[in-house]
């Protein structure tokens, strides 16, 4: 089971995801809502830092191939998080200015007809993730909302998408054993369920990985 800490904010956190075995950290760019947001210089500076066998993503709102690309040259992360919607034609470009980046498509998990949006988005990327946001509200929720969604729906794209599927949304040390039992995901993306304060917290990152290990003890 792959673990992605997301909402990174600092070198410090960033080494204490690492430690605590994060396989995987999530840096923030500008978004219209949401914690975890860090300038791109930053981004960039925890990025060079992280170890070769570990995967930072880059979270990017942009929904066209320039400023994907554009915001990805500011930061050089190994994958970028796509978490808006974005036209196939734009995914080419993409892939064609970077081709050794790894894409991450996040699908806000709504309601049945998400189902379709996965199947539709995983012609054209690396991944999904499965989060709990709403970009159709007028301030668009692109992730972060501590929300968890319907399991059964996230179930029902991993079992119809072949491709590697992140769960993320409302998880933590509580509850993960359960949401790794009912979707069977790839990976686990968490951001406020480690934190207190807004702050990553040690005690909650232990925690949530022994949930994690008895999930694999269990298998």
């Amino acid at each position: 089971m792959r673990v992605k800490i997301c909402c990174i904010s600092s070198q410090e956190e960033a080494s204490l995801a690492l430690q605590c075995g994060a396989d995987a950290l999530g840096l923030v760019g500008p978004m219209p809502s949401g914690p975890g947001i860090i300038s791109n210089e930053l981004i960039a500076a925890i990025a060079k830092q992280v170890p070769s066998d570990k995967d930072t993503f880059l979270l990017t709102s942009e929904t066209t191939a320039a400023g994907v690309i554009a915001h990805h040259a500011k930061t050089n992360s190994r994958i970028i998080q796509l978490v808006d919607h974005l036209e196939p034609m734009e995914y080419k470009a993409i892939r064609s200015a970077l081709p050794g980046i790894r894409l991450v498509q996040v699908i806000h998990v709504l309601g049945p007809q998400s189902v379709d949006e996965a199947r539709v988005a995983a012609q054209h990327v690396d991944a999904l993730l499965l989060d709990s946001g709403n970009p159709n509200l007028a301030t668009k929720e692109l992730g972060g909302t501590g929300r968890t969604h319907n399991w059964r729906v996230s179930r029902e794209i991993v079992e119809s998408c072949p491709l590697p599927v992140w769960l993320a949304g409302g998880l933590n040390p509580e509850n993960v054993e359960s949401a790794i039992a009912a979707v069977q995901p790839y990976g686990i993306d968490i951001c406020s369920g480690v934190r207190s304060n807004g702050k990553l917290d040690a005690e909650k990152l232990q925690r949530f990985f022994a949930a994690i290990a008895r999930t694999t003890k269990a298998d």
